[in-house]
């Protein structure tokens, strides 16, 4: 039998955010206990830049799989799940609206497991494809009561405003100033790719939960200096993955993995007035739950 073949129409009309993120959190529990072998991702270089593998197996799913993408032409992403018992290629995803959903899928564990309980105020610092789809997951997981979002280009952020309202039915409302965006609010993302960063540390009040996506090498990295220690947890989706960084900017070691988190393992938020700090990394395997996820939802 073939392999189904899903493009970015397919994965826009059959994935929903309930689904990403059910199957992302079975992933990261999975990994918690070891059935989820996830090693971090590979570089393959070829001249003008290298192509990047992130390879995973669900080991109780019989599933195993990989994704490849390039960091130097901006070509589409490719995703590929295969069964383990007869070795047959279930399917093939490719373009570039599952890496950002399965991304966004993770970012909304990780605010529902840290985040103050209830409905929350959401400050976004970003407006492209990784903050879309953090938003969506994450209105599948808490109501979200008033959303702000600053942009370097403000008729970005207001656009992105606008689609939200219209698209997703959220009370978001574009603002100029970044400060603006992140203070008083209960929750934080930052999805920029900026090499300094975009954000104060003393913007951040107590009891918000905060989620970084951009760059976090010591040389660049889009949170700014002093945040990490006001965090009472700084969590991460794969520790193995922050190792992996050349010359880290937060130090893998005082990091807690979500998924041990969520297996009631270790501690999160403690209290109302905690600040929790979560750097996503993009456990590797979990591209390969949400395809295979993709692939079950079209039956």
């Amino acid at each position: 039998m073939a392999p189904r073949v899903f493009g970015d129409d397919d994965v826009r009309r059959l994935l929903d955010a309930e689904t990403a993120v059910a199957a992302v959190r079975r992933a990261l529990l999975a990994h918690h206990d070891g059935t989820l072998h996830a090693p971090p991702r590979v570089f393959a270089e070829l001249g003008d830049g290298p192509l990047a593998f992130t390879a995973g197996e669900l080991a109780d799913a019989g599933l195993f799989g990989f994704r490849a993408y390039d960091m130097f032409a901006g070509a589409e992403q490719l995703v590929a799940v295969w069964e383990r018992t007869e070795g047959t290629l279930r399917a093939v995803v490719h373009g570039a609206e599952l890496g950002p959903r399965r991304t966004g899928a993770i970012g909304a564990v990780a605010l529902d497991a840290a985040a103050r309980p209830g409905p929350l105020r959401l400050g976004l610092v970003g407006a492209g494809i990784q903050a879309w789809a953090q938003l969506w997951a994450c209105a599948a997981v808490r109501e979200l009561a008033d959303i702000t979002v600053h942009a370097r280009r403000q008729d970005r952020a207001a656009a992105f405003a606008e689609r939200a309202r219209a698209e997703l039915d959220l009370p978001v409302r574009a603002v100029p100033v970044a400060a603006d965006a992140v203070r008083d609010r209960d929750a934080v993302i930052l999805a920029t790719s900026s090499a300094t960063p975009v954000i104060e540390a003393d913007w951040i009040g107590p009891g918000t939960h905060v989620t970084a996506l951009g760059p976090k090498t010591r040389d660049r990295h889009e949170l700014p200096d002093g945040l990490a220690e006001r965090a009472s947890v700084v969590l991460t989706d794969s520790r193995a993955q922050s190792a992996a960084f050349e010359e880290p900017f937060l130090d893998p070691a005082s990091m807690t993995e979500l998924g041990a988190v969520l297996a009631g393992a270790a501690p999160g938020r403690s209290g109302p007035a905690d600040i929790t700090l979560f750097s996503s990394v993009g456990l590797a395997g979990t591209e390969v739950a949400v395809a295979a996820a993709l692939y079950e939802s079209e039956g």
